[in-house]
């Protein structure tokens, strides 16, 4: 992009993706979170020294956990759907959780990828029992995607560490659940 700020003309590389919807699950059955495992492969290339990324990267020394990052379930906005329908539909692809739309909580939109992209991201919150779960989940098509449950402590203690790999939407929404839901 072109641009002219304060007079002086500049330039920045960006991309225009789609907006997306991100959702807190929260088991009540089992006091648990529903979060996702998934390899991303911006955060594996960029876990890599720069004298490394040559055309074929060394899976020996450098394993493809280096790019699996924890996450709330999300999804990008490409339907003529609502947000609070593909929200649901990501709930039941992803963790395998049948919901209403009706029932998600809308927590807040903000930008993510500001540097970037500046997309909108819109994050809700649900909570479910074991009685809803209808599917393993794990994405559609050639998703590769692990479900996984935190517990409270657990959360906590993974949004404390020093190195966390995941996005800092997960770490907002994550502390907003703490801040509002956590009785």
């Amino acid at each position: 992009m072109y641009y002219t700020q304060n007079g002086k003309e500049k330039s920045w590389d960006l991309l225009a993706i789609h907006d997306s919807v991100s959702i807190i699950i929260y088991n009540v059955t089992r006091n648990v979170l529903v979060l996702v495992k998934q390899f991303r492969p911006a955060v594996y290339l960029g876990s890599i020294p720069e004298c490394d990324r040559k055309e074929s990267i060394d899976t020996g020394k450098y394993p493809a956990d280096l790019g699996i990052t924890l996450e709330l379930c999300a999804g990008i906005v490409d339907k003529d759907l609502s947000l609070e329908e593909i929200a649901a539909e990501e709930v039941l692809e992803e963790c395998g959780y049948q919901i209403e739309s009706s029932s998600l909580e809308r927590v807040s939109s903000y930008r993510s990828g500001v540097g970037t992209t500046g997309s909108v991201q819109t994050s809700y919150y649900c909570e479910v029992t074991d009685e809803m779960k209808v599917a393993q989940g794990g994405g559609v098509d050639d998703e590769i995607i692990e479900v996984v449950e935190m517990t409270i402590p657990d959360v906590k203690a993974y949004i404390s560490k020093e190195h966390i790999l995941s996005p800092p939407s997960f770490l907002y929404n994550i502390c907003w659940f703490l801040q509002n839901k956590l009785k």
